[in-house]
């Protein structure tokens, strides 16, 4: 009776194929070892497979705790009672030591043997624990139900699976880096990959990366560590999902004397559809942010919204100088993505425009630096501040100052940069000039004299002011040569460093645009009314990001435990008014003027301070904070 259902089953493949078969009747064959296959890809569309762990009892409370520390790659399904081969939850009918098409047996970390069953392990099991962990197969269905090709699936072949360099959150013996999966996806597709991943959390979720695979350590897609090579079609982007053969490479760095798991790709198939879903926080948006290496982030449309409207509170124009003609929209949110992924950042600033008084620098440049310096050190980057030789003992006191008012939680190194010879850029921003080896992720530009295209300084009033400024332009050029190191540049005026993005626009609309205009470009132009606020509105969107649980789970690669936002930390560093007050009534005591005005009070660009700039603060911090 059993054989002529079994033989029933195999005309239904013959006619219906594999991704139609229910799960019981895709187990009952791959128990009686009927298919001549090497992976589950695509069987019993909508439903969920699993990774399979099997180890000793005494190291399953460990082994637990590792999953739940790292549930992006490890999303624990179902844990069994010693000896027990049944998973209850999952199937009715299932017997772990019979329905995986493939097992490895590990011995010590050492991979011993690949078996079809584990029945002759019968009298070990007894004294091990099942593991059922979620796997990328799950949502194969979910993809393409959103026009998406599964390219393993076209080519007949496994999925593409590679180790990282990124370290997983360690618990007792169990430690390894992560293990992800590979899909080439068009580019066009990128965010509705994502969406149709992003709340499948118990198969991994969204991506852990979209980009240059280099970014994760992974040197040759043509060589995966497990499974088939992918090819990429023309307009494909590599993107990684979170991998359960990470627990593969668990049981092998544990050197536990005995564990057996599924063969990578061969996964337990479970009665449970894909319907009850979980959602990460909120419907994602995709950016690039990076071409060389091609790199792209995720984060919440709520978020995106937020840094929206930052970017359009900054954007009016007090002044009246035409510099809504410069906005681009969407280079705050980039700039701020990329600060928030990189793990070093060097900002500048300094414009003296003042040259018949000392000092000459105006006071619109160092808050909005020390605001976005203040944040980069609550999240923990690195961070340095460039700028001119003759202004090094000014901005040493600007820098004490800030912290003895609470805006920066400790000292910024503050440096300076000449050219000596040919190199000298690349030396300053690379250890030993080598490009490979950058000091810093990202540098920013906010309110700093940019170099025109006849190769001087100028101010608004088209006065040359070259003799006042070290070529820190120079910096800004050579990050272009160095790959994974972006820009950007703040201004409100267009003869600011990195506003040659916009320097068409500045020419024809700006007053004095064609001589003044900067003609050095950054990857992200953030356009301000007042550069300070370019600095305040940066500040408040890393916060709004480090806020979102989406782009935290991406930056941590859905390893370890989520950041949750920190007021004690975080808060803190976020500007404020009675702040942003002492601070310009310290520039005022150090002879630093309004830019406009050449005054000594308290305003900014000739805008007093209440109620112009206290008024912009309350208004950015209130869309950060609500």
């Amino acid at each position: 009776m059993l054989q002529s259902k079994v033989d029933q089953d195999e005309k239904m493949l013959l006619t219906g194929g594999l991704k139609s078969l229910l799960p019981h009747v895709l187990r009952r064959i791959i128990r009686c070892n009927r298919l001549s296959i090497s992976n589950t890809s695509g069987m019993a569309e909508g439903y969920k497979q699993a990774n399979v762990v099997i180890l000793h009892k005494s190291l399953a409370d460990d082994f637990e705790k590792f999953c739940h520390a790292n549930d992006g790659p490890l999303p624990l399904l179902y844990r069994s009672q010693p000896g027990d081969w049944k998973c209850p939850s999952l199937s009715s009918d299932s017997d772990i030591r019979t329905d995986c098409l493939q097992y490895r047996k590990y011995e010590h970390g050492a991979c011993t043997g690949s078996l079809k069953s584990l029945k002759e392990y019968t009298e070990q099991l007894k004294d091990m624990v099942t593991f059922y962990l979620g796997c990328s197969f799950s949502f194969e269905k979910a993809v393409q139900k959103a026009g998406i090709p599964i390219r393993n699936v076209e080519q007949k072949c496994n999925v593409s699976m590679y180790k990282t360099s990124v370290p997983c959150y360690s618990i007792s013996m169990f430690h390894c880096n992560l293990v992800v999966t590979m899909r080439p996806i068009p580019e066009s597709k990128l965010e509705a990959a994502v969406l149709a991943t992003s709340e499948l959390k118990e198969a991994h979720g969204a991506p852990i990366h979209i980009g240059d695979p280099g970014l994760l350590g992974i040197q040759d897609l043509s060589k995966p560590d497990y499974g088939d090579p992918v090819h990429l079609h023309p307009g494909d982007i590599p993107v990684f999902w979170a991998c359960g053969v990470t627990g593969v490479e668990a049981i092998i760095n544990s050197r536990a004397p005995l564990a057996f798991t599924h063969s990578p790709g061969c996964m337990f198939i479970t009665n449970l559809k894909n319907d009850n879903v979980r959602s990460l926080g909120g419907v994602p948006q995709v950016c690039c942010i990076s071409q060389d290496p091609l790199h792209f982030s995720i984060v919440s449309a709520e978020a995106a919204q937020k840094i929206k409207t930052l970017e359009t509170l900054i954007g009016i124009d007090p002044g009246e100088r035409g510099i809504r003609h410069l906005r681009r929209q969407g280079e705050l949110l980039g700039a701020c993505l990329a600060m928030s992924h990189a793990g070093s950042v060097l900002v500048t600033t300094g414009f003296p425009t003042h040259f018949t008084h000392q000092p000459p620098e105006e006071n619109d440049g160092p808050p909005g630096a020390l605001a976005i310096a203040a944040m980069l050190q609550a999240l923990e980057k690195r961070v340095a501040i460039v700028t001119d030789q003759r202004a090094m003992d000014l901005n040493k006191k600007i820098i004490e100052e800030a912290v003895q008012l609470g805006i920066l939680k400790k000292p910024i190194p503050l440096l300076s940069y000449q050219r000596e010879s040919a190199d000298s850029a690349l030396m300053f921003l690379c250890e030993n000039g080598n490009p490979g080896r950058p000091r810093f992720d990202h540098l920013v530009a906010i309110e700093r004299a940019g170099m025109a295209a006849d190769g001087n300084y100028y101010n608004a009033r088209k006065v040359n002011i070259k003799h006042l400024v070290d070529p820190i332009d120079e910096l800004f050029l050579a990050a272009q040569t160095i790959p994974g190191v972006t820009t950007t540049g703040v201004g409100d005026g267009g003869n600011e460093l990195g506003m040659g993005k916009v320097k068409d626009a500045v020419k024809k609309h700006i007053k004095n645009g064609d001589v003044i205009a900067c003609d050095v470009e950054a990857d992200f132009t953030v356009v301000a009314g007042v550069s300070n606020w370019g600095g305040y509105a940066i500040a408040c969107a890393l916060y709004v990001l480090r806020c979102c649980q989406l782009h935290d789970r991406y930056l941590r690669r859905a390893v370890g435990f989520p950041r949750a936002p920190s007021e004690e930390l975080w808060l803190p560093a976020l500007l404020s008014v009675a702040k942003e007050e002492k601070l310009l009534k310290a520039l005022v005591q150090l002879g630093v003027r309004s830019g406009k005005t050449a005054s000594l009070e308290m305003e900014v660009d000739g805008l007093p301070f209440y109620d112009t700039h206290s008024l912009m603060i309350e208004k950015l911090l209130q869309e950060a904070l609500q």
